[in-house]
């Protein structure tokens, strides 16, 4: 098997809109995702000289990587590309802003950063600082473009309107545990006082969703008012986002659905905090591959050991021939709607589980 890594532009230089930089067509932004295809051009070219086979290519990533994975399944200037698609943790954003609302980010971005005139030359000539001082902070996600997502990835997966190729996809069990340690570090700890507020600033919802939203959530059913954000951060923003991603890509193409369950997981990358970082975001990368490099590097026991072996199967095999399970793992069942099976990457040895949906309460934001 061979491996290619690639490097995208990323933040205001990947994904930057503006009417001073749109193409002929009138389409701006999404530059980090033509990057992607760029390079994934060059797979097809090359990659027999490498011992691999251009029509055999696998895409994954995680988090923003899992995000780019279900955005080119989504784009038509992706078609032919690749054969696979695995998205890990990269369901927080299947609904897409308008071109417009895009270009009216990167004019205001523009005046901030010290060109009123909205020029491209002005735009190109600005200083790496001064564009990275002046990005958003919240960060980029892609746009609607008509020649690189003509459509939201909602609404692409929902239509069968996408790439046909097999996909998994999959979420951790306890994914926003990550962000609200980054903010209980910089200073912003969760309280029984703010609990509803930062509901609201979490989700950017109002007051009165905030209270409805809290009453489902209620904090006597969790051990600590930060591990109830936690839930509601989870549920929302990954688990039950890529339930509807199966829900739909299933309808059209094998799909395999998965949840990382370890609660015991190494935390690689952020110091301890006041509460338990369980199957947190990120956390299962470190089971697929080495990290040499990360800030607190953990180590596995050996039922995780097991679990990894077993991952790393899955991953090789699905790569290899579309299905993850073979003779020496646990059976992976296909994702459908009527049974919901989803695999549990749980230590030492990976289960089909059906309480997904039910778990993280996908019927309340469905409804919500």
């Amino acid at each position: 098997m061979t491996v290619v890594t690639i490097n995208y532009r990323l933040g205001a230089f990947g994904f930057l809109a503006d009417p001073a930089l749109a193409d002929a067509n009138g389409q701006s932004g999404d530059y980090g995702l033509m990057d992607q295809q760029a390079a994934l051009r060059w797979v097809q070219r090359n990659i027999a000289s490498f011992g691999g086979d251009p029509r055999n290519v696998t895409i994954f990533g995680e988090s923003a990587g899992g995000l780019s994975v279900l955005s080119q399944v989504a784009s038509p200037a992706a078609r032919g590309l690749f054969s696979r698609a695995i998205a890990e943790s990269g369901s927080y954003n299947l609904t897409q802003t308008s071109l417009a609302s895009a270009e009216a980010a990167g004019q205001a971005f523009a005046a901030k950063a010290g060109c009123p005139d909205q020029t491209a030359a002005c735009l190109r000539s600005l200083p790496v600082s001064t564009i990275l001082a002046n990005e958003d902070t919240a960060g980029y996600t892609p746009n609607i473009n008509t020649e690189v997502l003509p459509q939201s990835l909602q609404t692409a997966f929902a239509t069968g309107e996408f790439n046909r190729v097999p996909i998994i996809n999959g979420t951790n069990h306890d994914e926003w545990r990550l962000f609200v340690a980054l903010s209980e570090l910089e200073g912003s700890p969760v309280t029984a006082a703010n609990y509803q507020s930062m509901i609201s600033s979490t989700l950017d919802v109002p007051a009165a969703a905030a209270a409805v939203i809290a009453a489902e959530y209620p904090l006597s059913a969790y051990p600590s008012t930060t591990v109830a954000l936690c839930a509601v951060g989870t549920d929302a923003i990954f688990a039950c986002p890529a339930l509807t991603i199966d829900q739909s890509v299933s309808k059209f193409v094998p799909t395999f659905g998965y949840e990382f369950n370890d609660e015991n997981a190494p935390e690689n990358f952020l110091p301890p905090v006041s509460f338990p970082y369980g199957a947190a975001h990120a956390t299962e990368i470190q089971y697929l591959m080495d990290l040499p490099t990360v800030a607190f590097p953990g180590t596995l026991s050996s039922q995780q050991q097991q679990l990894a072996t077993i991952m790393k199967s899955y991953w090789t095999n699905f790569a290899k021939r579309g299905l993850p399970s073979s003779s020496g793992t646990p059976f992976w069942p296909r994702f459908n709607d009527v049974t919901q099976q989803i695999q549990s990457l749980i230590p030492p040895t990976p289960q089909t589980e059906t309480d997904f949906a039910a778990h993280h309460k996908c019927a309340f934001w469905a409804a919500a």
